[in-house]
């Protein structure tokens, strides 16, 4: 395994901690080595004494460590640089040969998305790309472009160098244990997927809410924003696996084959803006009691960005299952606390039979999918309360992954996808024509709102619901958020 950008924030917080945890849970190959390439002074030692730091600050515990740190080593160099692969593949030649390792590579750019042509171009004329005796295979991070123009230039690159069933796109969301679940709940249970449609679903909410700032992030930030740094690929994956049908087999081909069926149903001309979708940028405010500053007072923001931090969109599907249905779809940073969830709202009873209870509020039951930050299920049903009276109240069934499996958290999305990719399996991640849908559904409001800057922002404070042109465009249809 090569780590490219090994220096940086993604490997020392997701990758080495992911890797660690395969380890220690006996899920590596018998014969492997990691080997960071990046920018920097370190070598193999100074390399793994820092990501033990890292393993440390994220597990908890560096148990077994030396026998991981044994592993893994360093080189340094620039990613665009011809010359420098000469050394990353002695490197890889050295330890092939040190550990018995077959010839396999798998690749993982932690680096800007600028980068990935490049490295793939580099990789090419290095000859690590191809190999008469073993695989090879790419991982690249989001986004996948800026655009649909630019993440097909960006594909057109690799797939110069490599094949798409060698190119493994990847998005953490899917390796969650709840977005998994989801699948399992509607196809491996007989009573939910009669009901999984227009006839008894009234519409359906999608929430990635985000309690931090942007952090140290200002230069990307100010390029990418809310709509590609979230809504293109984390939303719109939790809406396929919402939305799709049955497949065949649960496999790379039939289960994306279904995901874009999904994109290509979503209605995207003409893009109601007016109507359905809502941005906001966070002003100061407090955050469970401690107060912190707005985008605009963060390091490097201008002090008169226009860069949204929330988006709020209304999309629809045209198909049997699902026309009339609409999808909200909100995230945004800063809110009022950490929450993913899928949110699927039945239509209300058509008749409800008992004394007093048309005069009441309608009952609605609500089955919703959390992902973090505790993983599980709830299902809100009608029940009676104890006593004389027939009186209904809404009650709640609750799984939670910890308590039903015995485990304190779920495994890390990022180790069950390094390790799919190991295996060859593609099942849980994107298709370049997937990203293609993707951008087509994304560019519309992106070019919208780069031509009408807001003159409202910042429009919401930090620790609160979100700006009020997201209510109103629940409003408009009779709905309400549900409360973060």
């Amino acid at each position: 395994m090569v780590i490219f950008g090994a220096g940086g924030d993604l490997t020392r917080r997701e990758l080495i901690p992911s890797l660690f945890e395969l380890h220690r849970k006996q899920l590596l190959p018998e014969r492997w080595a990691i080997v960071g390439f990046s920018h920097g002074s370190w070598n193999s030692t100074m390399f793994q004494e820092e990501m033990r730091r890292a393993v440390e600050e994220s597990c908890g515990s560096a148990a077994s460590w030396d026998s991981f740190a044994a592993r893994l080593s360093f080189i340094g160099g620039d990613a665009t640089s011809g010359d420098d692969y000469a050394l990353l593949a002695a490197e890889i030649a050295r330890v092939q040969a040190a550990f018995a390792i077959p010839d396999n590579l798998m690749f993982h750019l932690a680096v800007p998305a600028s980068l990935f042509g490049p490295i793939a171009e580099r990789l090419g004329a290095s000859g690590l790309a191809t190999s008469e005796h073993g695989w090879r295979r790419l991982v690249v991070e989001k986004p996948f472009g800026a655009d649909r123009e630019s993440a097909r230039a960006l594909d057109q690159q690799l797939r110069r160098v490599f094949a798409e069933d060698q190119i493994y796109r990847i998005d953490h969301f899917l390796g969650k244990e709840t977005v998994q679940n989801m699948l399992a709940f509607r196809f491996a249970n007989p009573s939910f997927e009669p009901v999984w449609n227009r006839n008894y679903i009234d519409h359906v909410q999608i929430t990635v809410a985000e309690d931090i700032g942007i952090g140290t992030r200002a230069n990307f930030y100010e390029q990418t924003g809310i709509l590609r740094d979230m809504v293109q690929n984390h939303l719109l994956q939790l809406l396929c696996i919402t939305a799709i049908d049955p497949p065949v087999h649960f496999d790379g081909a039939s289960l994306r084959n279904e995901t874009v069926k999904v994109l290509e149903a979503v209605s995207v001309v003409p893009v109601d803006l007016g109507g359905g979708a809502a941005r906001g940028q966070y002003a100061a405010g407090q955050v469970d009691g401690v107060t912190v500053p707005g985008y605009r007072d963060e390091a490097d923001v201008p002090a008169d960005s226009t860069t949204a931090t929330f988006a709020a969109i209304k999309l629809t599907l045209d198909n049997w299952r699902w026309a009339d249905v609409p999808f909200y779809l909100r995230t945004g940073k800063r809110m009022a606390r950490k929450l993913t969830e899928v949110a699927i709202h039945f239509k209300p009873t058509p008749h409800l039979m008992f004394p007093g209870a048309a005069d009441g509020p309608r009952h609605r039951s609500v089955l919703v999918f959390e992902l973090q930050p505790d993983e599980g299920i709830e299902q809100t049903l009608a029940a009676k309360e104890p006593g004389p009276d027939l009186t209904l109240s809404s009650v709640k069934m609750k799984f939670r992954y910890a308590e039903a499996f015995g485990v304190e958290e779920p495994p890390r999305a990022y180790a069950w996808l390094l390790l799919d990719v190991m295996q060859g399996d593609q099942t849980l991640f994107a298709r370049a024509d997937w990203i293609d849908k993707a951008w087509q559904i994304i560019d519309p409001i992106v070019e919208r709102w780069a031509s009408e800057p807001p003159s409202n922002f910042p429009n919401y404070a930090a620790g609160s619901q979100g700006p009020p042109s997201a209510d109103e465009l629940m409003r408009r249809d009779g709905r309400r958020w549900r409360d973060l």
